[in-house]
């Protein structure tokens, strides 16, 4: 019998000594399911228990996940026994044995509202250009990484989600060649320590940019985009990845009375250097995908998320404005005033400093441009460029985060916009009425 027993326990020691190495992680949520991220140490057969905080005793379990490393031992579990507007508690079990939350472990479902109540009130939180230093592989010279207490501070904040706009991590040149590479900065950032609860406590939903797609300023010519695009899967839970026609991330979310558009900036992006008078960053079926779904909102702001600056008319680095894609820019700026859609605010990142961009024309409706960078990468001071857009006293040059809460009666909302500093101090206020 002692013979036996040796032999199951050195015969399969994956299965035994598997741990949690990051997560869990809520991602989209919805009104009859929701799905939760977690990654494992080593290959493991993980599942989720739930239940809603107002009937504590009704148990659910999710269809079990074997994680193996072609996923990089992650597993994304469904739980669709869910019902609208309730608040539940999670359990991950991994090889059937429940692990002991760390943090505060819940996922929400939204509130039926429609033709019932008023839109309810929200509130998220943005961040973008995440850099987790890893000493071997970093460039030399001063750490380009730090400030990571800001992800508990976010976490306190209690947003009801988080989107990540771009730059979520940074490949480095020992990575980005290969699926092991890449796959492994993907683990790197997302196991560090002091984000695990900010991943627990909130939804999820993110875009990528050039950092967490392949090498800087990177485009459609990337041979390993595949890769990227298979690693930006494995580790976050967007409703949907792409469109007809138009492989990558674009994707879309309604959270309360609010249109979320998520735009891929990379699969489809020409090269900054090509010559050529129709070059376009979002390929033409991102393209037309983005006015059919701004023309079909009828949220009173229609946010897009895109992983680089929209309105700034500097023509510096890689803003909608530079490089020869400033046709097509122009191009989604006439088509919103032919339009009149009301309400626009693209949320972005890249720049590794703050602003908010505004374009205002007589008789047409406001533009907005919420820029926010970097989350605990090097800064970038941006006082030099002649943005002319930008709106006075926006500037901010230090990490930091945003926070957005969207408040107020049905045909009246208004957006309040709140910047951060890694410890949590308030470093500008912005509001936006509808319009």
């Amino acid at each position: 019998m002692r013979f036996l027993l040796i032999i199951l326990l050195f015969s399969s020691p994956v299965f035994l000594f598997s741990q949690i190495v990051a997560g869990p992680m809520p991602c989209y949520t919805d009104y009859k399911e929701a799905l939760v991220w977690v990654q494992t140490s080593q290959s493991a057969k993980v599942r989720m228990q739930y239940a809603s905080m107002t009937n504590p005793d009704e148990k659910f379990l999710t269809d079990e996940i074997k994680t193996n490393a072609q996923i990089a031992f992650t597993a994304k579990l469904l739980a669709d026994r869910v019902k609208p507007g309730m608040v539940y508690n999670y359990l991950i079990l991994i090889n059937g044995k429940a692990v002991k939350p760390k943090y505060r472990q819940q996922f929400t479902t939204p509130t039926l509202w429609q033709w019932r109540t008023p839109p309810p009130d929200y509130s998220f939180a943005l961040g973008s250009c995440t850099y987790v230093n890893e000493p071997d592989v970093d460039r030399p010279g001063k750490a380009y990484g730090g400030g990571n207490n800001i992800f508990g501070s976010i976490a306190a904040s209690k947003p009801a989600f988080m989107l990540w706009l771009g730059d979520n991590t940074y490949l480095r040149e020992v990575d980005w060649n290969t699926n092991t590479g890449i796959l492994h900065r993907y683990s790197h950032t997302r196991a560090l320590p002091e984000m695990q609860q900010l991943l627990a406590e909130t939804h999820h939903y993110a875009i990528w940019d050039d950092h967490d797609f392949g090498p800087n300023n990177s485009d459609r010519s990337f041979i390993h985009k595949d890769k990227a695009l298979h690693a930006f899967n494995c580790f976050w839970g967007n409703p949907t990845c792409g469109i007809p026609g138009a492989k990558g991330i674009t994707s879309k979310f309604q959270w309360s009375d609010g249109d979320f558009l998520l735009l891929d900036n990379r699969y489809h992006r020409a090269p900054n250097d090509t010559k050529d008078s129709q070059k376009s960053m979002l390929g033409a079926y991102q393209l037309q995908w983005l006015k059919d779904a701004l023309i079909n909102s009828q949220a009173p702001f229609k946010f897009i998320a895109l992983g680089g600056q929209f309105l700034n008319d500097a023509a510096v680095y890689e803003c909608y404005s530079a490089n020869g894609f400033n046709k097509e820019r122009n191009e989604i700026i006439d088509f919103i005033y032919l339009h009149n859609i009301k309400g626009v605010v693209f949320l972005t990142g890249d720049r590794h400093h703050s602003e908010i961009s505004k374009l205002s024309q007589p008789g047409k409706p406001d533009i907005v441009d919420i820029t926010i960078s970097p989350l605990t990468s090097g800064t970038h001071s941006g006082s030099d460029e002649k943005n002319t857009l930008r709106v006075l006293g926006s500037l901010i040059d230090q990490r930091n985060y945003c926070k957005i809460s969207v408040s107020g009666p049905q045909k009246q909302r208004k957006l309040s916009v709140d910047f951060f500093d890694e410890t949590g101090k308030q470093l500008y206020s912005y509001s936006i009425t509808q319009n």
